[in-house]
């Protein structure tokens, strides 16, 4: 980077430059094996004794959501979930979690304590436990009210192998649900739009649903949960340096229309809404149905959808047939629709 370059908002978006960044500085400075995997969770190959052929995965992420609450969840239950949702989608099961709050002087000791609660009921429902932490106060207007930084450790049986080098075309792409919830549900809690609607979060944990599809099927591929810069970030993110693309279905992608509505109104491209109770999954061709038919069955994925496949051509896109009969190149933003959405 040039002396004169500046940290922009758009660098922590989720975008092509949170992704030069990552290349240019931190993968340049950082680069070793597990590192340059760029998982959601590194994979580590260590001996545990109660969890024979075995990984250790260890994940961190920093919240700075705004508002701090909105309607499906808090600051304290986005970073929990966030966290078991990074060590699930690598086929791991999470055990602890460690927490870190940066607090603004004179933040209400009650918002404190409800954060902390909702922190507490996700735990102690997924039977992980917050093992360390740390607190530190900072001076009033040095902060945003509270940022929350958590990191979890997980197990990843040997036998789970995702990997982008095992996807092969004719592979499908399928997503548990309906898109953009968390993001429109952070932007209408806002109040800068004076909008009124009924949209909720999708913020919770994904780990009772993917254990199941992991039961019935040895051929999934890849995961990885859309979070910042949506469902195409994401696509993009599977297909960037690989032998293939990725092809999906316009008609087939599932979106609420109330979130539809709101993005036509604004000028927002639902494929880049951030979700935080999503995950994508590449099968096998010949476990796909089965795969989707037992999502179908969890509350979280009641509203599954196969709405794609890998191609062989163009290689490291994305292509989208729309419902025109037309098609377009999905591509990765530079920056990020909306900003502190997690």
């Amino acid at each position: 980077m040039m002396n004169n370059e500046k940290i922009l908002l758009a660098h922590g978006s989720g975008g092509k430059l949170m992704h030069e960044l990552i290349e240019r500085l931190f993968q340049n400075k950082f680069a070793n094996e597990i590192l340059d995997e760029l998982n959601d969770s590194a994979i580590i190959d260590i001996e545990y004794s109660n969890y024979n052929n075995s990984y250790l995965c260890f994940t961190t992420d920093s919240y700075v959501v705004n508002p701090i609450f909105f309607p499906g969840g808090d600051i304290g239950k986005l970073a929990v979930c966030g966290t078991l949702n990074d060590l699930a989608v690598t086929g791991a099961r999470p055990f602890y979690i460690s927490c870190g709050f940066i607090v603004e002087e004179g933040l209400d000791y009650e918002i404190l304590e409800r954060i902390t609660e909702s922190m507490y009921q996700v735990v102690k429902r997924e039977g992980v436990e917050i093992v360390t932490g740390d607190t530190k106060v900072v001076e009033k207007n040095s902060a945003d009210k509270i940022f929350i930084n958590t990191s979890g450790i997980g197990f990843k049986n040997g036998q789970v192998n995702f990997s982008k080098k095992r996807i092969i075309p004719g592979d499908k792409i399928i997503i548990n649900g309906s898109i953009g919830e968390h993001g429109i549900a952070i932007l209408t809690a806002r109040g800068e739009f004076n909008l009124k609607n009924e949209i909720i979060s999708d913020c919770a944990t994904l780990t009772s649903l993917i254990k199941k599809i992991l039961h019935r099927s040895k051929n999934i591929k890849f995961m990885r949960d859309p979070t910042r810069g949506g469902l195409a970030t994401t696509l993009n993110e599977i297909v960037n340096q690989m032998d293939f693309g990725i092809s999906i279905r316009e008609e087939d992608i599932p979106i609420k229309e109330e979130v539809r509505s709101i993005c036509e109104l604004l000028g927002f491209d639902p494929l880049y809404i951030a979700n935080e109770g999503k995950v994508v999954i590449v099968v096998s061709s010949e476990d796909a149905e089965i795969i989707l038919q037992e999502m179908r069955k969890d509350p979280l994925g009641k509203d599954s959808q196969i709405i794609g496949e890998i191609i062989d051509n163009p290689k490291q896109k994305v292509i989208m047939q729309t419902k025109v009969q037309g098609s377009r190149i999905v591509d990765m933003l530079v920056g990020d629709q909306l900003p502190r959405i997690c």
